[in-house]
This record gives C-alpha cells, sequence and structure tokens, in this order.
C-alpha cells in the first residue's frame, strides 16, 4: 500500500513523487555525463553560466571596489543578464535594457517629486512602465523598466545624482557582460545545425524503414498507418528545431569576425542552407507518403492499396532510402559508415534501387488493368519514392530520369 501525501485537496502517491525525483535525476545525471564527455548543448550551457557568473564579479569589482560607487548592485545585475546566446544578441537587448533602465529610473524619480512619498510614486509610475513593457521595440527587456522603479523608490535614492550613478553602473553592467561574452569564448551556434540535420536525416531513415517492415509483413491496416502518419509529423516539428537552429546560427555569426571566431574552437563552416532545404523536401515527402497509406488502410475510401507482391518490393526501395538517410545523418557528423570490399556498396544499392524500380514500375502497368483505385495508390507510392531518392540520393538524381 503506498502512503499518499495531501496536495491542494488531491491524494498523491508518494512512489509518484519519487518517480518523479528519480527521473529528474537522472535527466540531470545525464546532462553532466554528456557536458563532460564532449562538446555538445550541455557544455555550452555550462559555459554560458560560468560567463554570466564571471561577468557578475567582474562588474561588482569595478563598480564597488575599484570604482566606489554605493550603488553597485545595477552593474552586476545587468551584466548577468547581458550574457546572452549570441554576441548580436547581446548588443541588441543591451540597447533595450538601458533604454529600459533609463526610463524606469527617470520615470520613477519624477513620481517621487511629485507625489512626496514612496507609494504615490508607484501608483503613479509602474502602471504607464508596464504598458510600455509591451512595446515591440523593447522586446522582452521592458519589463526592466517596472523593475528599476520599483528598486529605485524602494531604496529612496531618487536625487539628481542618484539617478545618474544607476544610470552609470547599468552602462557598466552592459560593457562588461558583452564584453565578456564577446571576448570569453564567444558563444557560435553551428554544431546545432550540423546536428538537427543529422537528426532530421536519421529520424527520416527510422520512419521510412518502419514503413517498410510494415509493408513487408504485410500486417498494417488504418491503425499503423496513423502511427506512421504520426512519426511523419514529429519529423515536421524535428524541422521546426533545424529552422531555429539556423536562425540562432545567422545571428551568432553577426558581427563575429575572424578573430572572434577564432576565439572559440568550433567548425568554422555550417552546413550550407540549401542542405536545410534539402531535407526540409524529405520530410515533404515522407509526410505525403504516409498519408498516401492512411487513405489506402481507410475502408471507406476508394483509393484501395496495391497488391501484396508490389508492397514487397515497394517495402524494400524504402529499406534502401532508410538506409541512405541514415548514411547522410553519418556524414553530416563526420562519421564514416563501414563500406563493402572494393567500396561499391553505393553503387550497388543505387543498382538494386534502379531495379526495384523498374519492377515497380511494371506493377504499375499491371495495376492499370485491374481499375484506377490501386493504380493511384500505386502510382502515388511510386512518385513519392522518386521523390525521395532523388533527395537522399543526389548523385543519382542526374541518372534515373533518363532510363
Amino acid at each position: 500500500m503506498s502512503i499518499k501525501v495531501a496536495t491542494r485537496g488531491t491524494d498523491v502517491p508518494v512512489t509518484q513523487w519519487g518517480e518523479a525525483v528519480r527521473r529528474e535525476a537522472g535527466a540531470a545525471g545525464h546532462a553532466v555525463r554528456a557536458a563532460w564527455s564532449g562538446p555538445g548543448r550541455e557544455r555550452d550551457l555550462i559555459v554560458q553560466a560560468l560567463k554570466a557568473a564571471l561577468a557578475a564579479v567582474l562588474a561588482w569589482f569595478v563598480a564597488s571596489d575599484w570604482l566606489g560607487d554605493p550603488m553597485a548592485l545595477m552593474a552586476p545585475w545587468v551584466a548577468i543578464v547581458l550574457v546572452q546566446a549570441t554576441v548580436y544578441g547581446s548588443l541588441r537587448q543591451a540597447a533595450q535594457q538601458w533604454t529600459a533602465i533609463c526610463t524606469g529610473t527617470l520615470l520613477a524619480s519624477a513620481a517621487q517629486a511629485v507625489t512626496g512619498n514612496t507609494l504615490g510614486a508607484l501608483a503613479l509610475s509602474v502602471p504607464p512602465l508596464m504598458l510600455l513593457a509591451h512595446w515591440p521595440r523593447f522586446g522582452d527587456q521592458g519589463v526592466y523598466a517596472a523593475t528599476t522603479a520599483v528598486f529605485t523608490l524602494a531604496s529612496g535614492a531618487v536625487s539628481v545624482s542618484a539617478v545618474g550613478h544607476r544610470v552609470e553602473q547599468a552602462a557598466l553592467g552592459a560593457v562588461i557582460g558583452i564584453a565578456v561574452n564577446a571576448f570569453v569564448l564567444p558563444p557560435v551556434h553551428l554544431r546545432d545545425v550540423r546536428e538537427n540535420l543529422a537528426w532530421l536525416a536519421r529520424e527520416a531513415g527510422e520512419v521510412l524503414r518502419s514503413v517498410a517492415d510494415g509493408l513487408r509483413d504485410g500486417d498494417w491496416d488504418e491503425s499503423t498507418a496513423a502511427d506512421w502518419s504520426s512519426a511523419a509529423h514529429r519529423l515536421e516539428r524535428r524541422r521546426d528545431g533545424l529552422r531555429a537552429a539556423r536562425g540562432w546560427c545567422r545571428e551568432s555569426l553577426r558581427l563575429m569576425g575572424g578573430p572572434l571566431r577564432a576565439l572559440h574552437r568550433v567548425p568554422l563552416n555550417p552546413p550550407p542552407e540549401a542542405e536545410d532545404a534539402r531535407w526540409e523536401r524529405v520530410t515533404d515527402h515522407v509526410t505525403a507518403l504516409t498519408r498516401t497509406l492512411v487513405v489506402a488502410a481507410d475502408d471507406e475510401r476508394s483509393p484501395a492499396p496495391p497488391e501484396a507482391a508490389a508492397l514487397q518490393v515497394y517495402a524494400r526501395l524504402l529499406e534502401l532510402i532508410g538506409d541512405a538517410c541514415e548514411s547522410e545523418a553519418r556524414r553530416l557528423l563526420g562519421e564514416h559508415a563501414p563500406t563493402a570490399e572494393g567500396g561499391t556498396e553505393a553503387e550497388d544499392g543505387q543498382a538494386e534501387m534502379t531495379e526495384l524500380r523498374g519492377r515497380l514500375q511494371e506493377a504499375l502497368r499491371d495495376h492499370a488493368g485491374q481499375g484506377a483505385a490501386h493504380t493511384a495508390v500505386l502510382g502515388t507510392l511510386l512518385l513519392q519514392a522518386e521523390n525521395l531518392w532523388a533527395e537522399a540520393l543526389p548523385g543519382a538524381r542526374g541518372g534515373k530520369r533518363g532510363e
């Protein structure tokens, strides 16, 4: 019998809490091991965290110990926030945050002068500052206008001198935060693009091999086809991740000349953007293929699946294309796939694909005599396979059209 803990009127078994803690601990342990084992997202996060701490310590030292400023809190606060994921992002957010801090400081001081008390100044200054926080020009830094106003009024330092000190400290923190981010292992997000491309290629191959296994066994139905379609939708989400990674890549290279890029030991050149477009087309073709199978498996629709013999051939063709996707994933990561003796594995695969394509075309002619329903599905499947073949094996694109 499990012990239960009452949480807001709901009995929650302690075993569930223990399982949640174990999962979180396992995820944390995995992240630590990944950061220790080699370069990757986890190590990048640790580096950025340590850089933010370094920026805060430097800002405090300069503002408090070196310059002797009694309002040194503002400098490390700003420095921490401005150690962003890219140098360009640090500069952009520095301008937004400094403007927001100046606005909040000045408006809070003016409100204090008008009302003569802290409560009235808060009531007068915070509402317009919160509205201003949603101004697109401030990005996600607008809220600092309101928080700076609260800090200014709570500290009681609203004189002209205090306002000047606060603005100067914000500028000092911004300079230190940007400098640390730019000159201490500046973040360059090239690895993410390569990894996302490799994941997209590998997962596309996994979906194709899963479809091939089901068609080969002949034990597939509407539910199985729906699972394939769901896997294709997950592939689309992976494509969205690739687009986001490419965006970070572009931004991380802005303002990053050769000397700055040399400070961070990462590959200097990401995969070309043509690779993104190529694997996005593969994703579209896989999605279209699974949708065709969903339609063919639906008994209430007129298109019917091809004969078992044709599906056996088609399954082998998809399996070879899936293997090609896996090989492309290894190539993107710099890994080398094992090759057959004489290095003819790729040539043998393409020759088999060509032979399978010919057999499917013959099957398509045979299906034409059985009615449009069978012909439509097999013809659509063959078209999607040819599209996938052309994208997964670009070298085969020119040869197959003329055969």
